[in-house]
């Protein structure tokens, strides 16, 4: 072991939500779960609720089928060393650090990601908008509306089940204010049936905000509790809107899980061509705009600093482990 190997490494956030940026465009490095827990113990090592690989669709095995479509793939890992599909305030960091890197002008384009394709739209300064797709709405089909018992922060909730790319449990509690929810233990992790989230969920719990929109916490499966969550609050923003009959119109505004149609958007005209919701989260504040064919998260996205990290000190890790010169197409350990 070498303690002076070392990784270069940019540190970004959006809304508190947290990551470790490696450059890697060629797909050499193999980043491993150990490596990721590392990178994101908050005690020996960087820090963080994820980390974000940014690499070429062409270097990434997974991305491979998106290469017409977007250059670079997001390979988000969770704090714990899991793959994720989506993170949307990471699709906001990784976008800005694209920009800021001079990988890619300002403005338009479009990401690759384990939940496909996704466009952003990056200014020079200020906010960064991603399109994360349209929800869906876990439905049984002889049981009618799916509503999955969780037990989180020391209560009961039938939640809204909603995927943006990745699963989520919608849990409203109408008894609560903002500062209740503030006051919530959520160090315990949710408790959930393992036939109703396979894959595990991420959990908020959601309460109405004065003067309009929501506020919510959450608990991500992989991480824990976050300040931010880009995909909670857009399922919360969704489920928040749909309970008021608050749907956009003009088309399929959401689909049942695994039904690729979707139902048509209702709410006659009450939601209009899009709905707005404003969400509060510990960490800040964040801006839904749910349409018919996807939904828009808009907030801040920020590179704090950069430096490089000695793999060899940290603490159960080894040398950087790479990839051997690959015969043929570079192949992605998981």
């Amino acid at each position: 072991m070498r303690d002076d190997q070392q990784l270069r490494f940019v540190k970004g956030q959006g809304t508190g939500n947290d990551f470790v940026i490696l450059p890697d465009p060629d797909g050499d490095l193999d980043l491993t779960p150990e490596l990721v827990r590392a990178l994101c113990d908050r005690r020996t090592g960087i820090g963080a609720d994820g980390v974000l690989r940014v690499v070429l669709s062409a270097a990434a095995p997974e991305a491979v089928p998106f290469v017409g479509s977007a250059r670079w793939f997001m390979d988000y890992r969770n704090a714990d060393g899991s793959l994720a599909q989506m993170c949307g305030n990471g699709a906001r960091v990784f976008a800005r650090y694209l920009v800021e890197a001079g990988y890619v002008r300002p403005g338009g384009f479009v990401l690759a990601t384990r939940a496909g394709l996704r466009r952003v739209e990056v200014p020079p300064v200020g906010d960064v908008t991603v399109e994360m797709g349209p929800p869906s709405f876990a439905t049984r089909a002889a049981a009618g509306p799916f509503a999955p018992p969780v037990s989180v922060a020391g209560r009961e909730f039938d939640a809204v089940a909603v995927s943006m790319g990745n699963p989520h449990a919608v849990c409203f509690a109408d008894d609560l204010d903002v500062a209740a929810l503030r006051g919530l233990d959520l160090s315990r992790a949710p408790r959930f049936r393992v036939d109703d989230f396979p894959e595990g969920v991420n959990v908020e719990i959601v309460v109405d905000r004065p003067g309009g929109g929501v506020a919510m916490r959450v608990y991500e499966r992989g991480v824990g509790e976050t300040a931010s969550c880009g995909t909670g609050a857009c399922a919360a923003a969704v489920a928040w809107a749909d309970r008021h009959g608050r749907r956009p119109t003009g088309g399929a505004a959401a689909a049942p899980a695994g039904d690729a149609g979707g139902a048509a958007g209702a709410g006659g005209g009450v939601g209009g061509g899009e709905v707005e919701v404003a969400v509060d989260v510990p960490g800040g504040a964040l801006n839904v705009r749910w349409r018919a064919d996807t939904v828009l998260l808009r907030g801040p996205a920020e590179l704090v600093f950069d430096g490089a990290v000695r793999i060899g000190m940290l603490g159960g890790t080894g040398p950087i482990p790479t990839r051997p010169a690959p015969a043929g197409e570079p192949s992605l350990r998981s």
